[in-house]
């Protein structure tokens, strides 16, 4: 019995100590694929040499619904990789509206584009052009928090992709429902 017991107390400790292991083995990655994410509120494309990175909408949403004929930024930085092939954003096109693209759109080799100002971020100044570039979507169709609309972006020698672009709050103060009652207080 007594070695039994024993034998018991090790296989207990050794399938712990194995679960404790296998556990341990995802940290900080997302399981399906053991790829770690950035922790930015945008999406991300690529095209040949561009990649697109913190593609999102800012805006604050009041209701259950952005309503047509509303502006909203978007804002992205487009990243050229080649290291000596120059590229332009020429156009971005979206089925919940039009959008309109102010300022410089090059984006030289081994550079990058940086399109609106992030909430809670610096703006960047743009290294060729004290004119900061800005895109602005008036919306055609109403859309809402939690879900992405496809946004096209066509570059002069890269291409077209297309992104599913989230909308950002940015740094608004959380809403506290009136007279939610209950809680601490």
């Amino acid at each position: 019995m007594n070695r039994l017991s024993n034998r018991l107390v090790v296989a207990t400790a050794a399938l712990a100590a194995g679960g404790l292991l296998l556990t341990g083995c995802g940290s900080g990655q997302i399981s399906q694929t053991a790829g770690q994410e950035a922790a930015i509120n945008g999406s991300t494309g690529n095209v040949k040499n561009i990649a697109l990175r913190n593609v999102h909408l800012q805006a604050v949403q009041k209701g259950d619904a952005l309503k047509p004929g509303r502006t909203v930024e978007l804002i992205f930085v487009a990243a050229n990789n080649s290291p000596d092939v120059n590229d332009k954003l020429v156009g971005i096109s979206t089925d919940v509206g039009s959008v309109d693209v102010s300022g410089p759109t090059a984006i030289p080799a081994n550079s990058r584009l940086v399109v609106g100002t992030p909430d809670g971020q610096d703006e960047v100044e743009a290294l060729s052009s004290a004119q900061p570039t800005s895109a602005e979507v008036t919306l055609s169709q109403p859309i809402s928090n939690g879900l992405t609309y496809t946004f096209k972006f066509d570059f002069e020698k890269a291409g077209e992709v297309s992104v599913a672009v989230p909308i950002s709050a940015g740094n608004a103060p959380r809403q506290d429902e009136v007279g939610a009652g209950g809680g601490h207080g």
